[in-house]
Parts: structure tokens; C-alpha cells; sequence
């Protein structure tokens, strides 16, 4: 089960905002890439022995024939954005994954609010383009803190687009600014959220929208928030239906960790429970989830391995 990797070109590289650059990767060959649902991130193995998920920035029109990402250069970052603003150089090729999307646009929804903060705009400029094609209902409000710090303005200007976009401003107009909870005071039949960003933006967005049924908001998270639980906990078995075998997992363990010692490889990525890499099918209700990226519906019959476990004794997946 390694996950397969591919070799991209950096074809090019563009200051979007002083500290954003964005990366334009194409085959090597000149050959389309695989095609991927606005929503969808890839895996950037870089420089330093560093990999990152990055969510692709604009909508495949059909050919795939590049991918584009934003990079936001973190203060507190612990190699991989500093290994692309530093290392990475047009020309240069890189691994990575093939797109997967745990954050899709719910074609159900007759309505799509999209709320990003800051550098979370990319999956949800990808979905907007998506939306736009289609003719759809739908609103992309932007949270960022100047004018100087809005990437990819010109996508945001084109003219499918633009009449969907509103833009927030920390330093702006008072007037201008979007209050969250009054835009999320009063959820229309059959609209859906979606929201991408930092930690504190995403817990704003959600307690604007506590109200709103769960299933119908989408999140995508950078990083794990503060207070999740994490991985370890008290000792559990794995049983592997399609096997037949059982696999302890120890208190300070992870169920990928365990599994790995057995000597059954399960691909991980962010073992965080955003990416959705190491997600397996599950039986009946016996995990605790502690992941980020399944909804509700999805837990029924789904689990993330890197983070969480068993309720009870026992947590039977489908390996």
C-alpha cells in the first residue's frame, strides 16, 4: 500500500504576497497531469526530507496540465515552507502525490458559501472557478488582513468570477468588513458551508455557525486545532477483517504505528487526521474518531488510523 508518487517540474514560481509565492508544476514531458475535483490537495516532497500538503488553487478546466499551489511562508514553520520560499527554484522537479480530495464540493447543496482566512483561499478559489462554470449559487468571502496580502487577485478579478467575491480587510473600511455572524445568522434551504484556515478563523466560523447542521458544514484544516486529542490513549485491538488477524495496539501507540510494526504498511501523510491518507473502512460503531477530514455520515463506516482508536476493547477495519 505505498502510495504512489510522481515527478512534476517546477514550470513557475510567483509572489503572490509577502509572504505567499505560488508554484506552477507541470510534467516533465509535457504530458497532461492525472485530473482532480476542485477541493483537492496533493503531497510536495521537497527539499530536506520535508513533505506538505497543498491544496491545488484553480480548477481543473479538463487537461490538468499544470497544478497550482500557494505557499505561505510560516513564522513558526518547522522546514517545509521554509525549504520552498528557500530551496525550491524554477526548473527544479519534485515528488508528489496524485490529487486527493477530502474536501469536495457537495453537488446536493442548491447553495455554497465559502469562507477562507488568508492563505486557506486556495481549495476554495479552486471550488469558486468550479462553481462559476457550472452556473451555481454560490459566495467566496475572503478574510485577510491588507490588500497587500491578498493572493491570487487576479484570478479573484476575472469576470465569471469577481460578482461572487467579497473581500474582508482587517485594516479596511469599517463599513466594508463582513460581520460572521450576521452572514451566518440565517441559513437559507439547502446551503452548505465551507471554511479553510487558521486555527482561530476556523473556530469563529464555527461558532457563528453552531446552529447550522453539522453535515452541512465542511471544514479543511491547516493544522490540527490545540485541544485535539491526539493519538495515543488506552491499549486496543486492531482485528483486520479481510485477514483474519488481530493487532495490539499499545497506550502509546497509534493504530498506523502498530500496524506498521506488524509489518502491513498503511501510507500516512499529515498523521494529523486532516489529509484523509490513511482513512479505512471501519465496522459498526467502535471507533473514537479524532480526525478532521470525515464527516459525520463518512465516521459511520470510515476511520482514520494515525489518530484515532477503539471506544472499547476492540475496533474491527475492513484490511
Amino acid at each position: 500500500m505505498v502510495e504512489r508518487t510522481l515527478t512534476v517540474r517546477v514550470a513557475r514560481i510567483a509572489r503572490q504576497t509577502p509572504e505567499i509565492l505560488s508554484f506552477e508544476l507541470a510534467h516533465p514531458a509535457g504530458r497532461p497531469l492525472p485530473g482532480y475535483q476542485a477541493g483537492a490537495h496533493i503531497d510536495v516532497h521537497m527539499p530536506g526530507g520535508f513533505s506538505r500538503q497543498y491544496s491545488l488553487a484553480r480548477a481543473d478546466g479538463g487537461d490538468a496540465s499544470t497544478y497550482l499551489i500557494g505557499v505561505k511562508r510560516e513564522a513558526a514553520s518547522r522546514g517545509g515552507s521554509a525549504s520552498m520560499h528557500a530551496r525550491v527554484r524554477e526548473g527544479d522537479l519534485l515528488p508528489i502525490s496524485a490529487p486527493r480530495n477530502t474536501f469536495p464540493i457537495h453537488a446536493e447543496a442548491k447553495r455554497h458559501v465559502l469562507l477562507a482566512g488568508g492563505i486557506g483561499m486556495t481549495p476554495l478559489l479552486a471550488m469558486a472557478q468550479a462553481l462559476a462554470r457550472e452556473g451555481a449559487d454560490f459566495e467566496l468571502c475572503l478574510f485577510v488582513r491588507s490588500e497587500e496580502h491578498l493572493a491570487f487577485a487576479d484570478a479573484l478579478r476575472e469576470p465569471l468570477l469577481a460578482p461572487h467575491v467579497r473581500v474582508h480587510f482587517d485594516d479596511g473600511d469599517a463599513s466594508r468588513k463582513i460581520n460572521l455572524r450576521q452572514l451566518l445568522a440565517v441559513r437559507r434551504p439547502g446551503t452548505h458551508l465551507y471554511v479553510c484556515g487558521p486555527g482561530g478563523f476556523m473556530q469563529a466560523v464555527r461558532n457563528a455557525a453552531a446552529h447550522w447542521p453539522e453535515d452541512v458544514v465542511h471544514a479543511e484544516y491547516f493544522a490540527a486545532p490545540a485541544d485535539a486529542a491526539g493519538g495515543t490513549g488506552k491499549p486496543f485491538v486492531l482485528r483486520l477483517a479481510e485477514r483474519g488477524i488481530t493487532v495490539p495496539v499499545a497506550g502509546d501507540q497509534t493504530a498506523v504505528d502498530a500496524l506498521h510494526a506488524f509489518g502491513i504498511d498503511i501510507p500516512v501523510s499529515c498523521e494529523q487526521g486532516l489529509c484523509g491518507t490513511c482513512v479505512v473502512g471501519c465496522e459498526g460503531e467502535g471507533a473514537e474518531h479524532r480526525d478532521f477530514c470525515l464527516t459525520r455520515s463518512e465516521r459511520a463506516h470510515k476511520v482514520a488510523l494515525c489518530c484515532s482508536r477503539a471506544k472499547g476493547d476492540e475496533l474491527v477495519i475492513a484490511l
